[in-house]
């Protein structure tokens, strides 16, 4: 596959989500999150190994040692193009596509260097506060929640008890959620994998509102490329939890690493972002099937020109005989 230098490159990075999102969809609802993730982790290094770059995985699975499938500093690609910078997550939400739940999905952001940027996040925690173009410029991650769930009123038009704010459903979010609903505004629970919702605050459509909380920090890289392509607006403080977590961040992170960290100091420049859903949930379609053809919904941007297509795309899997696909099964 090659990777075209016109404004066509944001659709080679499609279809390597189209087919991590094709792959893990065969295990949705069979309860098997490491078959899932196994299998959307290898067809997307398929993919992407196929084209010609010569790409570095600056978020991933994990170190080498870790994850044997599409670790953090391994190279991508055929090495006869462009340098590139790729972060990836083959299947957010291993639990959502086990349980056969919504919001399972398989991204990418990716960049050229030189053109672009996307931090290379340490693998801890991130508070991150998460909304649209409507909304950028009247947030602030630093004062309490109630506060900015008013200001985003304002912004939207809308009373507080119209908003929606996604949260991660976890133990450590009790408070936030408390005050949320005390201000009347309306909580959205997520039950693992907080990218799809995030993603989908930035979609007026969608009807959530913002996303507000602690999740995964390599997730956060890739959500903030969504966020530069669609000009909304991010804001992320770095959380340490276990020993070692803020040594191991000095290396990787440059500056105060207890700062608020804006958009652009986690992606910047010229950005591709990509997604395909495989349950479907608040941001995508999940892959369906029927008479032979698996149906994919997935989102692509690009930051530079602001692009943003929804494409869904048909895929002919086998013979559309009855018989035929009878025979198969048997």
């Amino acid at each position: 596959m090659r990777i075209n230098v016109d404004q066509q490159k944001h659709l080679d990075f499609l279809r390597v989500t189209e087919a991590a999102a094709l792959a893990s969809s065969r295990w949705v609802g069979k309860g098997q999150r490491d078959a899932a993730d196994q299998a959307a982790c290898e067809a997307m290094r398929a993919e992407l190994g196929a084209m010609h770059m010569n790409a570095t995985i600056v978020i991933g699975e994990g170190e080498r040692d870790e994850a044997p499938m599409l670790y953090i500093g391994e190279t991508m690609g055929l090495g006869d193009g462009p340098e590139v910078q790729i972060a990836v997550d083959p299947l957010e939400g291993t639990n959502l596509c086990a349980n056969g739940t919504p919001n399972a999905i398989s991204v990418l952001a990716a960049c050229v260097e030189g053109e672009g940027y996307l931090m290379h996040a340490p693998d801890c925690y991130m508070e991150k506060l998460v909304v649209g173009p409507e909304c950028a410029g009247v947030v602030d991650i630093t004062v309490p929640p109630r506060i900015n769930v008013r200001l985003m009123a304002k912004a939207l038009g809308k009373d507080v008890d119209e908003c929606i704010i996604g949260v991660l459903d976890r133990p450590r979010h009790e408070d936030l959620i408390r005050e949320l609903r005390e201000a009347g505004c309306r909580v959205h629970l997520v039950p693992d994998g907080d990218l799809s919702v995030a993603i989908a605050a930035l979609d007026p459509d969608s009807g959530v509102d913002g996303l507000m909380g602690i999740g995964g920090a390599p997730e956060g890289v890739i959500t903030a490329a969504a966020v530069l392509c669609t000009g909304g607006e991010m804001q992320a403080r770095l959380k340490f939890t276990i020993d070692g977590q803020r040594e191991r961040a000095e290396k990787m992170v440059d500056g105060d690493l207890d700062r608020v960290f804006t958009t652009s100091d986690l992606a910047r420049g010229n950005v591709i972002f990509a997604a395909t859903g495989i349950t479907s949930g608040d941001l995508l379609k999940g892959v369906r099937f029927r008479h032979g053809c698996a149906y994919t919904e997935s989102i692509v941007m690009r930051s530079e020109s602001g692009l943003i297509r929804r494409i869904e795309t048909t895929f002919r899997l086998s013979p559309t005989s009855p018989a035929e696909r009878r025979k198969l099964s048997n």
